[in-house]
């Protein structure tokens, strides 16, 4: 670390500001900042800082009768005053602004979703719409004329009884037909539809029990685009490289015509 001149550092300031020193460097240190108000202002606003966070954090300042089991036996005795200093100096590297603007709501909010498949569920379906959409020959597995069998086959393997597939010809796009895929990591139904130009998009519906219900949410990725939402334990998501409007348009409709 530079130093400030030869008796006084910024180790010496910081230290200083985190209340560190004994009287007598203390003393020497006030001495200094009255001829360095430069000095004596950067000091202050560290000040400030160390009181802010402490106020941040006083919430999380809880005490058990267990707590004695974290600082006992001398291993543990000895390296507890270097976590705290290694905490104390993580504080003053990022500063109360990076950790209550960025940093906070990361790490001490509790997120509203803690959810797998609300991660990979719009990956999964931007894969599947990416490898099947392009596809002549072998797009789906079971066509639209055994739509009754792949409704019971896909509904048995996702344990999901009288599955649904949705009609969406009052919005333009005929069912092609569908097939059995993995959505995160457990057996997904995907079902394909097309436009009278040949457009394309898929519906995905994968199960997680571990699922909550969230609203409808965007993903994007190039020109495909993905509109999902999960309902229960059940996460559906409709993709294509069509407008968001139209995308919206379908994925109320399946919505609406998706058990809840």
């Amino acid at each position: 670390m530079n130093e400030i001149n030869q008796t006084v550092t910024e180790a010496d300031l910081h230290a200083y500001a985190d209340g560190q020193l004994p009287e007598q460097a203390r003393a020497r240190i006030e001495a200094w900042l009255s001829d360095n108000p430069d000095d004596a202002s950067r000091v202050a606003e560290w000040m400030v800082q160390n009181a802010e966070i402490r106020s941040l954090f006083a919430a999380y300042e809880k005490s058990t009768n267990a707590d004695m089991g974290l600082v006992t036996g001398r291993g543990r005795l000895a390296s507890w005053p270097k976590r705290l200093a290694i905490t104390a100096a993580i504080m003053a590297v990022f500063g109360l602004g990076a950790l209550s603007g960025h940093y906070g709501p990361t790490l001490f909010e509790k997120p509203d979703l803690q959810l797998t498949e609300l991660e990979t569920l719009p990956n999964d379906a931007r894969n599947a719409f990416l490898v099947y959409a392009g596809e002549v020959r072998h797009p789906v597995e079971v066509f639209a004329n055994e739509e009754a069998h792949l409704a019971t086959w896909l509904g048995k393997r996702l344990a999901v009884q009288d599955l649904k597939i949705p009609d969406l010809q009052e919005l333009g796009f005929k069912l092609v037909g569908g097939r059995l895929l993995p959505v995160d990591g457990r057996p997904g139904a995907m079902f394909m539809y097309e436009d009278q130009a040949g457009e394309r998009l898929t519906v995905l519906v994968g199960r997680n029990a571990d699922n909550r219900s969230t609203s409808f949410r965007f993903a994007s990725s190039g020109n495909v685009e993905t509109f999902y939402w999960i309902e229960g334990e059940l996460g559906y998501a409709v993709t294509g490289e069509v407008s968001r409007d139209v995308l919206r348009k379908v994925a109320e409709e399946c919505y609406r015509q998706f058990p809840s």
